[in-house]
């Protein structure tokens, strides 16, 4: 995460009620962080050369890029009064909705979406510009969806991957801010073949493959408890699929914390599975953490 001084919680917003949720998460987030929100709003049309202004016969006041601002206005204003003496900013940037997102990343803190946005396919469980922004976001990126549990822990998927330890580290930031639990999920299945054509033992040492599991789940949480000493940490090895456990994990959460990738994701892909499932299927919000490239 973008730790400079003064680096806002962003917000991308475009007058739907995804969005406007986002907008009270997020201003949740910077007041807990203690740093300023801000508000942005994508504005395609001129890159489309549409005329923005007041139609010629239309009354005052009217025109996109007046709703435009009615957009930000509205959302500074959900902002303030979720946050009282928040700092907040809104302003709308030319351009298509992922790709000003992403340029808002290299110095934000966190970027904060709904799940939906306006003119989101019905037949999709999560828009494609929160899926895009997930995958390449150089900063946290927290998608408000599901139901919100304050009292709930923050739950955070471990698989002793990189991507894997900077989300703890994050989700026992997020706990602590919270002033709840971390509970770290560790779900595995039997080892898979190195390469291609080995041949996978029939029998397996159910004991030490739980040892060897319990032990990736450790070293994942070494050095939580010296940087955040009154956090209570809980742990959970399960044997399963990590996505339907995470899954079942979020109907009790406050949040739920995943890696951009994972120790199984496939090399060609910037967004893992599990953290895809979960921005997909999860019963509260999701933070994706990416590690640093």
């Amino acid at each position: 995460m973008n730790s400079a001084d003064g680096a806002a919680v962003v917000v991308g917003v475009d007058g739907s009620e995804p969005a406007l949720r986002a907008v009270r998460l997020a201003a949740v987030e910077a007041d807990l962080r203690r740093r300023p929100l801000r508000v942005v709003h994508a504005f395609i049309w001129p890159l489309l050369r549409v005329p923005v202004g007041p139609p010629t016969a239309g009354p005052p006041g009217s025109g996109l890029r007046q709703q435009a601002e009615d957009v930000v206005a509205r959302a500074v204003a959900e902002a303030e009064a979720t946050r009282p003496g928040l700092r907040t900013t809104g302003e709308i940037i030319d351009g298509e909705a992922s790709a000003v997102l992403l340029g808002e990343t290299p110095t934000a803190a966190m970027i904060v979406l709904g799940d939906r946005g306006l003119g989101g396919f019905t037949a999709l469980l999560v828009g494609s510009v929160a899926v895009q922004v997930a995958t390449y976001a150089d900063c946290p990126v927290l998608v408000a969806r599901g139901e919100e549990r304050p009292d709930g822990p923050v739950v955070v998927g471990v698989d002793g991957s990189p991507p894997s330890r900077f989300a703890v580290d994050f989700a026992a930031e997020e706990a602590a801010f919270r002033g709840t639990a971390l509970h770290a999920v560790h779900a595995y299945r039997y080892p898979t073949p190195a390469r291609p054509g080995d041949i996978q033992p029939l029998v397996y040492d159910q004991d030490a493959l739980r040892d060897e599991e319990q032990r990736v789940l450790t070293e994942s949480l070494a050095g939580i408890a010296q940087r955040h000493p009154d956090l209570p940490v809980t742990r959970e090895t399960v044997r399963d699929r990590p996505v339907p456990t995470l899954v079942e994990a979020s109907r009790r959460a406050a949040l739920v914390v995943v890696g951009g990738r994972g120790r199984g994701a496939l090399t060609g892909l910037l967004l893992g599975s599990v953290s895809h499932g979960l921005l997909h299927h999860s019963a509260c919000p999701v933070a994706v953490v990416r590690a640093p490239q």
